[in-house]
C-alpha cells in the first residue's frame, strides 16, 4: 500500500472481537482484520488483545505512517479521557484507562468514543450526512444506538453520556427494554425486538411463510427471517414491519422536535430493512412531529454498515470534540 494522504488507524472493540483497520481521509477503508477479545479475564488479556489487532494491521501495512488511532468501545466510557468505566459486554474493564494505555504503546494521539456516536461522526465527514453540520444518526440492530452531531462535533453532554436515543421511551405500558426502562424504541425497533413481535403476532397462524422459514418452529422466528417472509409477500411480516416504520415514526417525531436536525441517518442491519419503509416513516411524520417542516428533513440510509465501527473510530481522529489525552 502506497502513501500519499494521512491514514488512520480505526480499532473497533466489542465482546468477543477487536478489528482494526486503515482509513483514509476520504472515509475509505483500506485494510481490516479481526482477532478475538477475550473479555472476561483481567484488563491486561483484554488490551493484548487490542494490541494484538493494531500490531497485526501495523505489521501487514509495513511503511505506513499512522496519523492517529481511534477507538470505539463499548460504554459506559468517558470520551473526554477515554477511561472505559463500567462496560456489560466487557467485564475485563472497570475504571480502565484505555486511551492512555494505547499512547504509552504506541505514541500516536488516540480518541475513544462509543460505536453509535462514532459512526456519526463518520457518516457526517464521509457518510450519507457529508455537508451536513447537524445530524442525527441512529444504528438499527441488535440494540438501537444513536448519536448527535452539532457544528461538525459530537455532542457529549455535560458527562458524556448523551445521545441515549435508543431509550427513549415511547410507551410508557410498554414492553420493558434491557436498561430497565418500559417502552423504549429498542424494546420495539431493534432486531431482536423485532423478532419478538412478530412471534407474538404468530400465534397459530402455521400459515404464515415466516413459521416455514423458521423451519416449522414459531421460536425460532428471528428479524431475518420477517425481511425473508415480508420480501417473499407474506403479509403478517409486512404488517409486523409496518407497524415498526409507525414507531420508528414516532420516535423520529420526537427527535425533530426536540433538535430539529438537518438530516437524520439510519444505519445498522436493521437500518438496511427500514430503509425500504422510509417513505411510508415520512409520510407518517406529521402526525408525530408539531414541527410542520419535519419532512424537509431528509432521511437516509448510511454509507457504512460492517464497517461503521472502523470508519467512526477512524473518524474520532479528525472530530474537533476534546477526547484526546496527550501522552
Amino acid at each position: 500500500m502506497k502513501q500519499s494522504e494521512p491514514i488512520y488507524l480505526g480499532i473497533d472493540i466489542g465482546g468477543t472481537k477487536v478489528a482494526s483497520g486503515l482509513v483514509n481521509g476520504d472515509g475509505d477503508v483500506l485494510y481490516k482484520t479481526r482477532v478475538p477479545m477475550i473479555s472476561n479475564r483481567d484488563a491486561a488479556t483484554g488490551f493484548a488483545a487490542v494490541r494484538d489487532a493494531i500490531d497485526a494491521t501495523l505489521a501487514a501495512n509495513r511503511g505506513i505512517t499512522v496519523a492517529g488511532i481511534g477507538i470505539c468501545s463499548p460504554g459506559p466510557l468517558d470520551p473526554h479521557t477515554g477511561v472505559v468505566t463500567n462496560p456489560p459486554n466487557l467485564p475485563c474493564w472497570r475504571g480502565f484507562p484505555l486511551a492512555d494505555e494505547v499512547v504509552k504503546a504506541y505514541g500516536l494521539p488516540t480518541k475513544v468514543d462509543n460505536d453509535a456516536n462514532a459512526a456519526g461522526l463518520a457518516e457526517s465527514l464521509w457518510g450519507a450526512a457529508k455537508g451536513y453540520d447537524e445530524v442525527f444518526y441512529a444504528t438499527l440492530g441488535t440494540g438501537v444506538g444513536t448519536g448527535i452531531i452539532l457544528n461538525g462535533k459530537i455532542f457529549h453532554g455535560r458527562t458524556g453520556a448523551a445521545a441515549e436515543g435508543g431509550h427513549m421511551t415511547i410507551n410508557f405500558s410498554g414492553p420493558k427494554c434491557g436498561c430497565g426502562k418500559n417502552g423504549c424504541i429498542e424494546a420495539y425497533a431493534s432486531g431482536s425486538a423485532i423478532g419478538r413481535r412478530a412471534r407474538n403476532e404468530l400465534g397459530e397462524n402455521s400459515t404464515s411463510k415466516m413459521v416455514e422459514l423458521a423451519g416449522g418452529n414459531v421460536n425460532a422466528v428471528t428479524a431475518e427471517i420477517v425481511a425473508q417472509a415480508w420480501r417473499a409477500g407474506d403479509p403478517l411480516a409486512t404488517r409486523v414491519l409496518e407497524e415498526t416504520a409507525d414507531l420508528l415514526a414516532i420516535w423520529l417525531g420526537n427527535i425533530v422536535d426536540l433538535l430539529e436536525p438537518k438530516i437524520m441517518v439510519i444505519g445498522g442491519g436493521v437500518g438496511e430493512l427500514a430503509s425500504h419503509w422510509f417513505h411510508h416513516i415520512q409520510e407518517q411524520l406529521p402526525k408525530w412531529s408539531v414541527n410542520q417542516r419535519c419532512n424537509e428533513i431528509p432521511l437516509k440510509l448510511a454509507r457504512y454498515n460492517a464497517d461503521a465501527g472502523l470508519a467512526g473510530a477512524a473518524a474520532l481522529c479528525l472530530s474537533g470534540a476534546r477526547t484526546e489525552v496527550v501522552a
